[in-house]
């Protein structure tokens, strides 16, 4: 179990925490650099566990095959993602689509990180389906750790990918404004000429709705921790104390709610980032409990 968790952390540090959004956006562009963080990261933990539960012997099965097999497969992985997601930009946008293949590509970097187990650590089904009161001793302290910042990682980072692909880009019509304007003609007498002039008062109060990068980086801070919250109230079973975030949020854009498509677009953000966090829960409630 602890080469699985260590290898499965090595590949989300890589794809999640040590990618930028300009590598993610150009991954043809920065292929050479995606491939070398894979390399460092998978080595890394490769090592540890060569060294640590290994002893350093059968260095070629232990370590260089296993390294190779991993980055191999990632690159090929990767290769037909690019692929897939430049035919599908092709066309008109999906975003559902595109969520489909994120998660293929995710689905498939685990797969072969299971393979690599079973191929060069016989790993047997019966480590996998260990429970968290089975890690016994120092390696059980280890596997836990391991396993918690896995979760954690899964409820930020890579959720927020799914939530974002979930709801797409903010909808240019929403980053408008709201304006309120006055027009005042008053007819005045001018006694020096005895002629009517017409002066024109102007009031205008414009009510901005801006959605710059700072807010949108809060909003995704919100949604990390609304959903490590919705993970520790699933574990304990306090499932009504969901619904106060969910009210906590609603309090703070309800002026903007009044917008319908605005309310629509919070709406789904919202809910699937609240099941999102309810499955995580749930999947560390079986794990724990």
């Amino acid at each position: 179990m602890t080469t699985f968790l260590l290898l499965l952390l090595a590949h989300l540090i890589a794809d999640f925490w040590l990618q930028s959004d300009k590598m993610v956006n150009g991954k043809v562009k920065y292929l050479k650099s995606h491939s070398f963080h894979h390399l460092l990261t998978t080595g890394i933990a490769l090592l540890f566990i060569w060294s640590y539960l290994h002893d350093f012997q059968n260095v070629i099965n232990y370590f260089i095959f296993p390294l190779a097999f991993i980055v191999m497969t990632h690159l090929l992985i990767d290769l037909l993602k690019i692929k897939l997601v430049e035919g599908a930009k092709k066309d008109t946008p999906n975003n559902m689509k595109l969520l489909g293949y994120f998660l293929l590509d995710q689905a498939l970097h685990t797969t072969m990180i299971v393979v690599t187990c079973f191929l060069f650590f016989q790993m047997n089904l019966t480590v996998v389906t260990d429970r968290i009161e089975n890690w016994n001793g120092m390696t059980g302290l280890l596997n836990t750790l391991l396993f918690l910042t896995i979760m954690y990682i899964l409820a930020t980072s890579v959720s927020g990918h799914i939530v974002k692909h979930i709801i797409g880009n903010l909808p240019s019509e929403l980053a408008n404004f709201e304006g309120e304007l006055t027009l005042k003609n008053q007819m005045i007498n001018v006694k020096e000429t005895n002629q009517l002039k017409a002066e024109n008062n102007l009031t205008e109060e414009y009510h901005y709705f801006t959605y710059s990068s700072p807010l949108r980086s809060r909003g995704k801070l919100i949604g990390y921790i609304e959903r490590l919250l919705v993970i520790l109230l699933t574990v304990v079973g306090a499932y009504p104390a969901i619904t106060f975030i969910i009210a906590a949020k609603s309090i703070a854009r309800f002026k903007q709610l009044d917008d319908r498509n605005w309310a629509e677009y919070f709406l789904l953000g919202t809910l699937s980032s609240i099941l999102l966090g309810l499955v995580l829960g749930l999947v560390v409630q079986a794990i724990i409990m």
